[in-house]
């Protein structure tokens, strides 16, 4: 009793609130007391705590996305969330973003090639990104050395490192070299997703209700990643050129490598290699077996309609943005610059779609992302007419409008995907099968990539020459509308629930997945330790 008495009441109800654990014994008397004391007495803190109310508001907003990531780290063990901030954020986000504007300026101004050339080639660097199921059916189906990841992380990783040393170290590199070069790097890349894309998809059975958030994880860690780095890719480009680009572009394949060696996954004993042969073939059996489901192969044809007809031309918008005559001449800088701010756009369309619209069924949200996505189109039209600047808009202030609206709305229309993608995958193959769904829609991307260099070849849209661009503008944006008369394809499955055909898919690989189950990062101390 005389205890109680002590402790202003303020104290004793903020200790409840923050500490509800903390059980206190008060008897009924006691509680009479304080119920008295709480009528009568003035709070001596009841000031302060009202002034606390607006910081801890904005403090709340900051620590959102800190429980968030506690909480995914405590659903799947912590190294998943990390091994999908290396790759995707740092080798695919930040990477991605210096290789991009790098590559761009060594095609234009180093090999001094056409736009529509440069679409091409662009194209036949993704190539690696069309064989995934190659890569994801070797890390599911093949061990090296009784390691199903690690091996495949350090070989991309030093595969990366060498691609881009030879084109950052070669300073009259034949296009035909410096084309295999980028296409080994971003085979580097392929690899390395490929990997992590397992475990993603391993998770998203397991846990079918994250798969949402796991994708969120993915596409934040990317944005973020691509933030900073098209933030700096100008700068870089300006100070040390395209050809020391590259050079930097060996630190995000330098941390891949460490991955590869951080891993710590369970060594697999008694592995036959006599078997591999046959789990190529039962692996080929079950994805083909999931794949005849009208569940899958419906979504499937879609995603590659949707990005084929999706008509890239990019490149020919890149060649106008810096040419001194007909566009904007934007400098190496306000490049970076413009896709650093858009890449905002692509920020905010996986925190909208994580906080507000994961939940909705995927016909109708692709219905209005695609719908948008083909409208915001027509504001490149827009600027390459120069009705911008009739309105007084400045060129520089309406482009980064342009990217940012378009980065969100692509983001938007993906994402659905990618989660229908991570619920398709049979056990057992995640890796192989969910690279197959992504390998149809880089086909998809591929489609498109020459598909713009075809209409910038026939619209004759080169270097100098860019009197036809609102042309191809105009027929990219008309068919971009055209995928929602297959919308049908899509179910309207609940994205929280899994759609995994309800015949279950017989994959008997002979090597045991068990043990892959919990794959995680241990510290360089702990690895050390083990080597001894």
């Amino acid at each position: 009793m005389g205890i109680i008495k002590t402790i202003p009441i303020c104290y004793l109800k903020r200790l409840t609130l923050t500490c509800p654990l903390v059980a206190f014994k008060i008897s009924p008397l006691e509680q009479g007391v304080i119920m008295q004391e709480e009528e009568n007495q003035e709070d001596p803190c009841g000031e302060s705590m009202e002034e606390n109310e607006p910081s801890k508001g904005v403090w709340d907003c900051f620590c959102i996305p800190i429980h968030w990531f506690n909480m995914l780290s405590r659903e799947m063990h912590w190294s998943f969330v990390l091994g999908v901030v290396i790759v995707y954020g740092i080798s695919q986000g930040l990477g991605g973003a210096l290789a991009e504007v790098g590559t761009k300026y060594y095609m234009k101004d180093v090999q001094k090639v056409q736009p529509s050339e440069a679409q091409v080639y662009k194209g036949i660097t993704s190539i690696p990104w069309i064989v995934k199921p190659l890569w994801g059916l070797l890390t599911d189906v093949l061990p090296v050395f009784g390691y199903r990841r690690r091996p495949y992380f350090i070989f991309a990783g030093f595969l990366g490192v060498i691609a881009m040393l030879l084109l950052s170290l070669h300073e009259s590199l034949h296009l035909v070299l410096a084309l295999l070069s980028l296409t080994a790097g971003s085979a580097g890349v392929a690899i390395a997703d490929v990997t992590i894309d397992a475990c993603v998809a391993q998770n998203s059975i397991s846990h079918p209700s994250l798969a949402a958030d796991m994708q969120s994880l993915c596409a934040f860690s990317s944005s973020v990643g691509q933030l900073v780095g098209f933030f700096i890719s100008g700068i870089f480009v300006h100070l040390i050129g395209p050809m020391g680009v590259f050079g930097l572009m060996t630190i995000p394949a330098g941390l891949v490598v460490l991955v590869g060696f951080l891993l710590d996954e369970p060594r697999m004993h008694d592995t036959s290699y006599r078997q591999v042969k046959q789990n190529f073939v039962d692996a080929s059996k079950a994805m083909w077996t999931t794949l005849r489901s009208e569940d899958v192969w419906g979504p499937c044809l879609y995603m590659y309609l949707s990005l084929a007809l999706s008509l890239d031309i990019r490149e020919g918008m890149f060649y106008w943005y810096t040419d001194s005559k007909g566009g904007p001449s934007f400098s190496q800088e306000s490049v970076g610059f413009i896709f650093s701010i858009s890449s905002v756009g692509a920020l905010l369309g996986a925190i909208l779609y994580q906080y507000a619209l994961k939940d909705y069924a995927f016909r109708d949200l692709l219905f209005w992302t695609q719908l948008i996505y083909g409208l915001s189109g027509m504001l490149d039209l827009v600027l390459v007419l120069r009705w911008s600047l009739k309105f007084g808009i400045p060129d520089y202030f309406f482009v980064v409008i342009v990217e940012s609206i378009a980065q969100m709305t692509n983001r938007l229309k993906w994402m659905p995907m990618l989660v229908l993608s991570s619920k398709l995958c049979p056990s057992g193959i995640e890796g192989t099968f969910f690279a197959l769904l992504m390998s149809i829609d880089n086909v998809g991307l591929l489609s498109a990539s020459w598909g713009g260099g075809f209409v910038l070849h026939i619209l004759r849209i080169t270097r100098t020459r860019f009197d036809n661009v609102w042309l191809a503008i105009l027929i990219r944006n008309i068919l971009r509308i055209t995928p929602l008369c297959m919308l049908f394809l899509v179910p309207r499955g609940d994205p929280n629930s899994s759609i995994l055909p309800s015949k279950s898919v017989d994959s008997k690989v002979a090597i045991d997945t068990s043990d892959a189950k919990n794959v995680e990062l241990v510290s360089l101390v702990h690895s050390v330790d083990d080597g001894k």
